[in-house]
This record gives structure tokens, sequence and C-alpha cells, in this order.
């Protein structure tokens, strides 16, 4: 299947591991050029040459701190000013600390606010004209499998992930007649260093072992695994593509079958 994405032009948030990382590899594997961005300039730039490496494709790392309005401008206007525009942003931000409501402060909601639902604001707000451009558009964001049911000792995530899929979805009715579509994409227990570290804070939490709180979870997929970075990066670029030209406003998890909610 031709997807019809070489040339095109990408920003992907939070590249220089996990999601982030996989799906920009997805993106530059189909020939699209790339910013890539993270807070740290040397894991970025290692970023961006592994991927440069491996597919030959155009990459550009930035350093760039997804909680800050100025910093996502500058990400968007790096592409622009590298590539000429930009017709995909992918957003993607660490998720907020672990806790129940009585373990949350008010710094901490705040913090959450800014970086998972702000963030998102930011990043649609500073590519959606350039998309409007090129007449083709595609605002994705990774948040969670809590977009279709709460996860516990995940509060923050959960309340702001709910955010997250009504601005996309409200976003999505407005946009939609620039050919722009907007999508969240809800990631289960994928192989990364974010699921180490919540199986650790589960552990904490409970005083279970890790290996305890990991064979739980397993047990909770009837897919039976773990999903693999590349799996989930593959829904990535097929959304990015023309051939999910008629896809817009869609919220979908990526989860092995462990959600039992509806859609």
């Amino acid at each position: 299947m031709n997807l019809g994405l070489k040339d095109k032009r990408a920003v992907v948030f939070a590249a220089s591991r996990g999601l982030g990382y996989a799906s920009a590899l997805g993106l530059a594997r189909e020939g699209v050029q790339l910013v890539i961005a993270s807070r740290d300039q040397g894991r970025i730039d290692e970023a961006a040459a592994k991927i440069r490496a491996e597919t030959g494709a155009q990459v550009v790392g930035v350093a760039a701190d997804v909680n800050t309005e100025a910093d996502v401008q500058k990400v968007i206007d790096t592409c622009v000013k590298t590539y000429g525009g930009l017709e995909i942003a992918l957003h993607n931000a660490g998720g907020p600390p672990a806790g129940g409501f009585d373990a949350i402060n008010d710094a901490q909601w705040l913090a959450a606010f800014n970086q998972n639902l702000m963030s998102l604001v930011w990043v649609a707000r500073a590519s959606i004209p350039h998309m409007k451009a090129a007449k083709y558009g595609r605002l994705l964001t990774i948040a969670s499998s809590s977009i279709r049911q709460p996860i516990p000792n995940l509060i923050l995530s959960n309340v702001m992930r709910a955010g997250i899929n009504g601005l996309a979805k409200s976003l999505a009715r407005e946009v939609a007649p620039h050919n722009i579509n907007v999508h969240v994409v809800g990631p289960g227990r994928i192989g990364t260093e974010r699921i180490e570290e919540l199986d650790n804070a589960m552990a904490q939490r409970t005083g279970a072992s890790v290996e305890e709180v990991r064979k739980a979870s397993l047990a909770s997929i009837p897919a039976g695994r773990l999903g693999e970075p590349e799996e989930f990066a593959n829904f990535i670029v097929f959304l990015a593509s023309a051939a999910a030209s008629y896809m817009n406003g869609t919220a979908t998890l990526v989860d092995g079958a462990a959600s039992n909610a509806l859609p």
C-alpha cells in the first residue's frame, strides 16, 4: 500500500525514546522529513542520528520542553524553516506522576494540566495554520488507555487524558474542511520505560514485588503479552497517511484488548 507520506514534513515531540522515538522512526521509514524534540539536546541528537543511519531520512533534533509554549513554537518554526512547511504534528508528553486524589497537591494538578493538556493546545495552535497552507494536516496525540477506562492510582492522567479527548474531538470538526484530521491514540501496556516506571510505582504502593506486578499485568491482557513499540508506531504512521484520509476525530486504543470499555 502506498501511504503517500514521502516528503511530508512532521514534528514529533518527546521523541528521544519510547513511543515518540518509535513513531518518528516509523515515519522516517516512509520518507517523512522530520524535526524531533525532547528536553535533552544530547539525547535528541543521538536519536536523530540513529534514525538517519537506519532510514536515510532527513531528521533534525531540537531541545525543547513541551511544558513551555515558546519551546513548542520553536519546534514548529524549525520544521517550517528547514523544510518549507509542515503537514504532520505528533504531540507526545510524559505521563504525570502516579497517585490517588488525596496524594496530589495543587502544584501537581497545574503541572499535569500544562504538560498534558495545554501542550496539545500549543501544538495545535502553532501547527494548524501550516497544515491549512499545505491543504493536508494530521494532528495526532499519544495519550493513554485511560481515554476509555480510568486507571487506578493515576488520577492526574485520567483527568487530563479525558480533556485531551474532548479537545481533539471538538477540534476535528472545526478543521476537517481544511483536510486536517485529529486523532487520539491510547497505548495500553507497550514495552517502554514508562511501563517500568508504573510497575515500580505499583509495587511500592501495594508492597508486592515488581515481578508480581508484571505477572498480574500480563494476566490482564487478553493478547498475553506487552505490545511492541513498532506495533504502536505502525498505527501512528497509518493515521498520518493518505490511506486514513476519511478517518477523523477518533480515539483509539492499541492495547491487546486489555480495556473492557466500549468504544
